[in-house]
């Protein structure tokens, strides 16, 4: 590779931090700088953030990046791309200042909302399900409980439509970002109008759309010499970070699955034509004029998480326990009949319902904290074994191959239960930040260094790979048996879980537990 080979940018800004890297076409990362973000959670189920801190968090982790480069190095950067949370939003005047707290994709303010207008209609067209989510169902909640955030709104945006506003001016973001917010006519990848009077927003009060990868803008000279760069940097568009991880991972083939083991788990493969199904939620997709087709489980690491907060060694502050991995690896599949479903933060796929609870059935006094934590662990796996069972027989496509990424990889215990519990191999990606490493294929994609300007070629060129965990079929069969007797948990404890809810409305947890991911 030469000296003189084009260098780019790529942001991920998610729920907890905001991450920059520098990456060349071999997907090498050469350099990375990192800002947290302040989480803020002012009422049981609310969460979210300053959008000031979106931009602030951008700006010195891009900062931090470039100034750890040579000089030469620096000159070499010719584009930039942004992958962030989905459906997280807020708006903002003509200073593009914020007119109140950006509301999160893991806000559950608005159950009732969901309740009253989610419908299948609106499912089928906007390929999103009826759940916490979508920004739909907490802008009719804006609408219902404050009304002028909305109707003196100048811009009601995503998280890249305002990054794209501070770097250039521009009011943009991509189909593959704004389209998450639930107000799409899928098929059309565009706004619809009904959409969008539903929500009480106007087409005007939207950012501008362009394709992943298509060029936006250049970055203002004011941003980039504050990053040291004296050269053009053109702005491309990027995408969520769920289709940026599947860029990551270099699933774009309709038989190759990504997973992230992240804050939340999803799962989800490419597709070229728009498909509808509800054990999914189907999304604009990282490769342009694509689809996405998405299993969404809302508790993934958050609740390894919350467990070791909750329940582990007090020292170690919800970090992993290698003590705790270790005795759970010693309990037996199944955990002795020991079941649980893991709607710690209701439930997206396949049940898509905003007021289910987490249970364990089957406590017996031979059951201790580390079978307690594998039967979370288990339960997470079988449900997505469950849900990917029920997309497949959808499209009619057999998954190949599975490639992993997210903090859950780390754990070698919680990467074979998966692998046993779907009964397909997985590997893990070699990149840590793999959602920026996918949105940097498309501003790879952009210099057409691979001779074209395709960021399925680029995601092919860029994707690095590790071990792969093959499934043991005798504990695959096991889980089987699991998942039959898991399956009946959630429709037996449903009517109970409706007067669970009905009494948590009116009796909340004040003094509810703030999950720091670890």
């Amino acid at each position: 590779m030469s000296t003189t080979d084009p260098l780019v940018i790529s942001l991920d800004s998610s729920t907890t931090a905001t991450k920059a890297i520098v990456v060349d076409q071999t997907g090498k990362v050469l350099s990375q700088g990192k800002r947290e973000i302040t989480l803020h959670s002012p009422e049981s189920a609310w969460f979210e953030h300053d959008p000031l801190d979106w931009w602030k968090s951008t700006n010195e982790a891009i900062h931090e990046a470039v100034f750890k480069l040579t000089p030469a190095q620096r000159g070499r950067i010719v584009a930039m791309a942004m992958t962030h949370q989905r459906e997280s939003f807020a708006p903002f005047d003509e200073q593009g200042r914020p007119l109140r707290r950006g509301i999160l994709w893991l806000d559950g303010r608005a159950s009732d909302q969901i309740l009253k207008y989610g419908t299948d209609a609106i499912h089928e067209l906007s390929g999103k399900p009826a759940d916490i989510t979508p920004a739909l169902y907490k802008l009719i909640w804006l609408k219902e409980r404050e009304p002028d955030a909305l109707r003196t709104a100048h811009k009601l945006t995503d998280v890249h439509g305002y990054l794209v506003w501070n770097l250039t001016g521009l009011w943009t973001s991509s189909v593959a970002c704004a389209d998450s917010l639930g107000l799409f006519d899928i098929a059309k990848q565009d706004y619809d109008a009904g959409l969008l009077e539903l929500a009480g927003v106007q087409r005007s009060q939207m950012a501008d759309l362009v394709k992943p990868g298509e060029y936006i803008g250049q970055v203002i000279p004011e941003v980039r010499e504050g990053w040291g760069l004296l050269q053009n940097i053109a702005v491309v568009g990027g995408m969520g970070d769920g289709q940026a991880a599947g860029l990551g991972a270099a699933a774009v083939e309709p038989d190759i699955a990504y997973l992230n083991l992240g804050t939340a788990v999803n799962s989800g493969v490419l597709s070229e034509t728009y498909q509808f199904g509800k054990a999914y939620r189907t999304l604009a997709g990282g490769v342009p004029d694509t689809y996405v087709l998405e299993i969404l489980q809302s508790s993934g690491s958050y609740l390894a998480t919350w467990f070791r907060q909750a329940l582990g060694n007090p020292a170690l502050g919800g970090r992993p326990d290698p003590e705790l991995e270790a005795a759970a690896a010693q309990v037996s599949a199944g955990c002795g009949g020991l079941f649980t479903l893991p709607y710690w933060q209701a439930v997206q796929s396949p049940w898509w319902d905003p007021i289910a609870r987490g249970a364990q059935v089957g406590w017996r006094g031979s059951h201790d904290r580390a079978a307690m934590y594998r039967s979370i662990l288990e339960a997470i796996g079988i449900e997505m074994a469950r849900n990917l069972s029920w997309m497949t027989e959808a499209t009619g496509v057999p998954i190949r191959t599975i490639r992993a990424m997210g903090g859950g990889t780390r754990s070698p215990l919680w990467r074979q239960i998966m692998t046993d519990t779907i009964g397909i191999p997985i590997t893990a990606c070699a990149e840590e930040e793999i959602a920026a490493l996918g949105a940097a294929t498309a501003a790879m994609a952009h210099t057409g260094v691979f001779g074209d300007t395709s960021i399925r070629t680029a995601a092919k060129q860029m994707a690095k790979f590790g071990d792969t965990t093959e499934p043991d079929e005798k504990l695959h069969a096991r889980y089987q048996e699991v998942a039959v007797i898991q399956g009946k948990l959630y429709e037996a404890l449903h009517p109970v879980v409706e007067e669970i809810h009905q009494f948590a409305t009116k009796y909340p947890n004040k003094a509810e537990m703030t999950v720091e991911e670890a």
